[in-house]
């Protein structure tokens, strides 16, 4: 009897280390499993979409417990590739056009195809500086001018061939546009080459960062006298403030698909963060864009507020 009676008390004890130990197992996993990583440094260039962008992937990281530093709102095309590669950020939305500059030695039509130019600075950033390009936005957010939709009725403008005949007709021209866009190759600079007029520096003013916000606002004001202004494709401003593209007829843009862009050395540590962001750039239409910039540009919105509801509500963040 005593010893049946030992032999219960050793297995209850047998079994109560047992419990312990699976239990102190399972709080083991799940602390690991919620354990942060990171820092990640966000950075974007200083327009609206680029702040949007950002937001969204800062908002994604931190939703998948990564410690995220953000930077955004970083520069201009060349200072935050530069962040980039300095390691200074370590992920930015770029665009896949700029590949264009990035890789001056390409053939320049193969960047009028998104899917083209997409594959391409894909392979080439990758090879040449460790780069990754992950899941783009099919969205082509590329240079455009607008004006308002009065003036293009009453000067027959709705191309760009009209704008040319426009401005080598001696009529009064001002563009407001940024640095970036004057001289920007890919940008005002191959207007001025496929459609053969040439502006002259009374008929450009530059702003210092590359916010259309600011320079859609002056064509609609007519601030210092413009009457045309950069702008670009996913721009949610246009229709509020009465603005409309003129259509590029020629092809002289290349297309600018958004994407997140980071280092060989980031994926390698983190893989997961290319299969984070992949579904919420995927939803990421042109529509979508010109909704979520709108919200910003015409609405006064905080970035971070707009891509939490864009997050929230397509499922891709809890």
């Amino acid at each position: 009897m005593k010893r049946s009676r030992v032999v219960a008390i050793a297995l209850a004890l047998v079994l109560l280390v047992s419990s312990a130990v699976i239990a102190g197992c399972a709080k083991s996993t799940s602390t690991s499993s919620t354990q942060k990583k990171g820092p990640i440094t966000v950075g974007s260039k200083i327009d609206t979409e680029g702040e949007l962008l950002s937001s969204i992937i800062k908002l994604v990281l931190e939703n998948a417990n990564f410690t995220v530093v953000d930077k955004s709102q970083t520069g201009p095309t060349d200072v935050v590739r530069k962040a980039l590669l300095n390691k200074e950020i370590d992920i930015y939305p770029e665009y896949t056009g700029s590949g264009i500059t990035f890789f001056p030695n390409l053939d320049p039509s193969l960047f009028k195809n998104g899917q083209t130019g997409y594959d391409t600075v894909k392979t080439e950033d990758l090879k040449a500086n460790g780069v990754v390009w992950l899941t783009p936005a099919k969205a082509n957010n590329t240079w455009a001018i607008a004006t308002k939709s009065t003036f293009a009725s009453a000067q027959n403008l709705a191309t760009m061939s009209d704008f040319a005949a426009y401005v080598k007709a001696g009529k009064t021209t001002k563009v407001a546009a940024s640095d970036e866009f004057f001289t920007n190759p890919d940008a005002g600079p191959a207007f001025e080459t496929t459609y053969g007029y040439k502006l002259t520096k009374a008929q450009q003013v530059r702003f210092a960062g590359g916010n259309t916000a600011q320079t859609e606002k002056a064509v609609a004001d007519g601030t210092d006298g413009v009457n045309f202004g950069m702008a670009f494709g996913t721009d949610g401003g246009l229709a509020e403030l009465g603005l409309v593209v003129l259509t590029d007829d020629k092809g002289a843009q290349v297309a600018f698909w958004p994407c997140p862009i980071t280092r060989k050395d980031v994926v390698d540590k983190y893989p997961e963060v290319e299969t984070l962001l992949a579904p919420p750039f995927e939803g990421l239409t042109l529509k979508k864009l010109q909704e979520l910039n709108g919200r910003i540009q015409v609405n006064g919105e905080a970035a971070d507020a707009v891509a939490q509801s864009y997050l929230t509500s397509g499922g891709y963040i809890k």
